[in-house]
């Protein structure tokens, strides 16, 4: 399809929902009611048929996977907001300035924003297609999404099957069949969400800023954990490992790299050890999933096989072939020693591969952080609490888990989003539902007023008044 014609059915979807908007501006309580139920029969009545689809477009994906980070998490947060909608949507009394303004009263109306554009990434396709979509319908607005390339077989069931639960007016979703992507970031949204890498980001801001259209944008961020020398290492290793290795370390908030005390990274090397066989007997196991393709197989093993030449010290954590080309598959590995200037060490990792940096004192650490962009979480391990608070003073990050990693993604009463590079925005929870809405300010006026005494020709009772209120 040529460019033309996919900006002509991109625009033609738009005015479809445009007019939908327009018709029913803002949806009350019952009507968004309705549209978070109709997501939840969508998911449950299609549980099986959404495991199945993207295990195909995986090639493997554990089930376990896909129902602990794709499935529940969207009926959690579905159930989260119907819990609290009726709250969300009441109007806000706000503060009046009794002098000047007498009975006047303020408040901030939450309203819908429009239609939201959606960009999906491939890692939790589910997730991160209808998690938003809550917060989106809890605000009252309609929504266009256009998928990932690598998502084909979800894509093509959401495609076939959402109509029954919501009408293409309200909620349409578009397959990337080339050059789709670009021209759905021109189109003139109310608001935009991107969910992806930090260089496509850029691309898609610039997109928007030309319809001078608000984004969204959650970012990778090469997360850190940091391990302090009071805590358990056995338990941080179990928490940072579990995490790492989940959906083969295809995660945006994983563990990018763990900072170890120097006298211990031998100890954490050989826990890893220990524990990984015991959760993966071989990368042939069904709980353990495949890279998304070839080209994001190709470029972690190309780390592996550069840090190697540069002298790193590369551990296989599990007996077996390292990688097997056909399953796209690699097994998990830890790097002791790898250079600074090694792609390893630069790049996002995205897999299944995690450094292992020794250091003597956190300041290093801070310093190491604070070199680079700000991450998209941060992982501090320690039982001290003037410890942790020191980090969370000197390192800024997007979210934080203590003692634990990924976590905090999952509360529903948090907001998630990124800083710098690895993001602007937020949504999930009320955060979710004021960022797909319009807060708009709305100042009632009473019937008497002081303000008609500052009306011209000015005099001594402007004078008077000004000199009591600037006092």
């Amino acid at each position: 399809m040529s460019t033309t014609a996919i900006a002509k059915r991109l625009n033609s979807a738009l005015t479809l929902q445009r007019a939908a908007y327009h018709a029913q501006p803002n949806p009350d309580f019952t009507s968004r009611q309705q549209d978070l139920k109709a997501l939840e029969r969508f998911v449950r009545d299609h549980m099986e048929d959404i495991v199945q689809a993207i295990q195909a477009d995986y090639g493997h994906r554990s089930r376990h996977e896909t129902l602990m980070t794709d499935i529940m998490p969207v009926l959690g947060t579905i159930a989260d907001a119907l819990k609290h909608l009726r709250t969300w949507m009441k109007p806000q009394k706000r503060a009046v300035d009794r002098v000047v303004f007498g009975m006047a009263s303020n408040t901030v109306i939450p309203q819908p924003l429009g239609v939201i554009g959606v960009i999906v990434p491939w890692n939790f396709p589910l997730n991160l297609t209808l998690v938003p979509m809550v917060a989106i319908f809890a605000a009252g607005n309609r929504a266009m999404v256009k998928m990932s390339e690598n998502s084909r077989h979800l894509t093509r069931l959401l495609m076939e099957k959402m109509p029954a639960y919501l009408p293409t007016d309200k909620l349409q979703f578009f397959e990337e069949t080339g050059g789709v992507g670009p021209e759905f970031s021109r189109l003139k949204f109310d608001h935009l969400l991107f969910t992806g890498s930090s260089a496509t980001g850029r691309s898609v801001m610039a997109n928007a800023a030309s319809n001078l259209c608000p984004v969204t944008l959650e970012l990778g961020g090469s997360s850190p954990a940091i391990i302090a020398d009071d805590f358990s290492l056995k338990t941080a290793a179990e928490r940072i490992l579990y995490v790492k290795f989940l959906n083969a370390g295809q995660i945006c908030t994983t563990v990018n790299h763990v900072y170890v005390p120097r006298g211990k990274v031998e100890e954490f090397a050989r826990l890893a050890q220990d524990i990984l066989p015991q959760r993966y007997a071989s990368i042939e196991s069904t709980d353990y999933t495949s890279i998304i393709d070839e080209r994001a197989f190709n470029r972690i093993v190309g780390l592996l096989q550069d840090a190697k030449k540069r002298r790193a010290k590369v551990i296989q954590l599990i007996p077996g072939k390292p990688w097997d080309e056909a399953t796209r598959k690699i097994a998990p590995h830890i790097v002791l020693n790898a250079p600074k200037g090694s792609a390893l060490m630069q790049q996002e990792i995205f897999g299944p591969v995690l450094p292992i940096v020794p250091y003597d004192d956190v300041s290093e650490v801070i310093d190491q952080i604070n070199a680079g962009a700000r991450p998209l979480a941060l992982y501090p391990f320690s039982n001290q609490k003037a410890w942790v608070n020191h980090l969370l003073d000197h390192v800024m990050s997007g979210g934080v888990s203590v003692n634990d990693a990924l976590l905090h993604v999952g509360q529903h009463d948090l907001p998630f989003g990124g800083v710098g590079e690895s993001g602007m925005g937020h949504y999930h929870g009320i955060e979710g539902f004021h960022n797909f809405s319009k807060l708009r300010p709305v100042f009632n006026q009473a019937r008497v007023s002081a303000v008609k005494l500052l009306f011209p020709p000015y005099g001594l009772v402007a004078d008077k008044m000004l000199a009591f209120l600037l006092r």
